[in-house]
């Protein structure tokens, strides 16, 4: 613990994500796979697609006979051969991720029951991977409404799969009579496959009346036409697919666990099963560094999941920048003591920055500038907050997508032989 409270923050957060890429699960997965003898076609969706694609085109060599990827803008970072890589709109689907999907189903069309299509799936792909049953404006504003009501990912889920050709299984169905084989990130609590990405090659467990409930409690504007997809069931058996999950938030959290300890940290990993509002997770985490105000030892508290952010403003944020600033308020004035929060796919949000950090003196710098952490979580804006203090934590695309991480670090310098941050 030789560097600064946030480089070791930095540090931990790195070695976490570092170690969930997804390329060596991909490979383990694909070990011992043949393919019979019939022609193998890649389609990989979500914000880990490229580097889940560029893995597995390796691997496979000449055996890959073409493939589409589509993944986030910006996480494209080159050629893949044989494969054609697409940039398309997240949170919110566009016009790009129409044409790449329309492209993923142009290529799996005409196969046979000797072939065999690589289904490499991975979080964001709900958003990514479309095929609208209704109109294309219709659909980005129903997801706006849903991304702002305050539901969670499995409830947002159950109601955009009756919305798309694609979801809830259908795209297994579209790729008849050839075989799936479905390579999945998780990026949803408990691994559900019918939910990770909407579920495109899994059978739904959700039901139609779940849907409309659901539209009914979150009050969504919804057409006719809406209205008659939800109450469209989805299907519940497929005989053509086969699934590996490669990861998971609980490797994510192990692995800054691992890291924490590296440092000289005592660690405890309080949940990989974080899920509740972004605000309530920070205000928990900075009451367990009140909790521990008055310890001796430099102590690590890890949480993992996917918090929510209920908008009731404008600003601009992610729930992990919103998570942090919330924890600004707790731990203001507390020594040696910070927060933050970062989603392993390197984007929180509609912004460019990973995550957030605070420590005990982020409050105070807040206040000199004339800026309250309540009026700014109020307008949903604390990525212009946490800018302003040098609280925002920027990775870059990371290739791969297993929900957030979060740390709570108390440092007591000269308690322990502390390593040194590794460079």
């Amino acid at each position: 613990m030789n560097g600064t409270l946030r480089e070791d923050a930095e540090y931990i957060i790195h070695e976490a994500i570092k170690a969930s890429r997804p390329d060596e699960a991909v490979i383990r997965a694909l070990e011992g796979k043949t393919f019979g003898d019939g022609r193998v076609y890649l389609v990989a969706a979500g914000k880990a697609a490229w580097q889940m694609a560029q893995t597995a085109a390796v691997r496979l060599g000449e055996r890959l006979s073409a493939g589409v990827a589509v993944t986030k803008y910006g996480h494209v970072k080159g050629e893949i051969a044989r494969v054609r890589c697409f940039e398309a709109g997240h949170p919110i689907p566009d016009e790009n991720s129409f044409a790449a999907t329309q492209a993923a189903f142009d290529l799996v069309s005409g196969l046979t029951p000797e072939d065999t299509v690589l289904f490499l799936l991975s979080g964001g792909g709900s958003a990514l991977f479309e095929k609208p049953l209704l109109p294309g404006g219709e659909l980005q504003d129903i997801t706006e409404q849903l991304l702002a009501c305050g539901a969670d990912i499995v409830e947002i889920n159950t109601i955009r799969k009756r919305l798309s050709a694609v979801k809830g299984g259908r795209f297994a169905l579209a790729c008849l009579p050839a075989h799936v084989y479905s390579i999945v990130l998780s990026d949803i609590l408990g691994d559900p496959l019918d939910m990770i990405a909407s579920g495109p090659a899994y059978p739904d467990t959700s039901t139609c009346d779940d849907a409309v409930r659901l539209a009914r409690q979150y009050g969504l504007r919804l057409s006719e036409q809406a209205w008659e997809l939800l109450r469209r069931e989805t299907p519940k058996r497929l005989s053509n697919v086969e699934t590996s999950i490669t990861g998971s938030v609980t490797g994510l959290c192990h692995a800054a666990v691992q890291a924490a300890e590296q440092l000289g940290y005592e660690t405890m990993l309080l949940t990989d099963q974080l899920y509740c509002e972004a605000r309530e997770a920070g205000a928990f985490l900075a009451a367990v560094g009140r909790t521990y105000r008055h310890t001796k030892k430099s102590l690590a508290f890890v949480a993992g999941g996917e918090t929510v952010v209920h908008l009731t403003g404008k600003g601009k944020g992610g729930r992990n920048q919103e998570l942090a600033l919330a924890a600004a308020e707790g731990i203001a004035g507390l020594p040696c003591t910070a927060i933050c929060s970062v989603g392993s796919d390197g984007t929180d949000g509609p912004t460019d920055a990973a995550g957030g950090y605070c420590d005990g003196q982020t409050k105070e710098k807040l206040a000199g500038l004339g800026i309250r952490i309540y009026d700014v979580l109020q307008d949903n804006d604390a990525y212009h907050a946490l800018r302003k203090t040098d609280g925002l934590i920027f990775t870059g695309p990371t290739g791969t997508n297993v929900n957030d991480v979060a740390l709570l670090l108390i440092r007591r310098d000269g308690d322990r032989g502390g390593a040194s941050n590794p460079s």
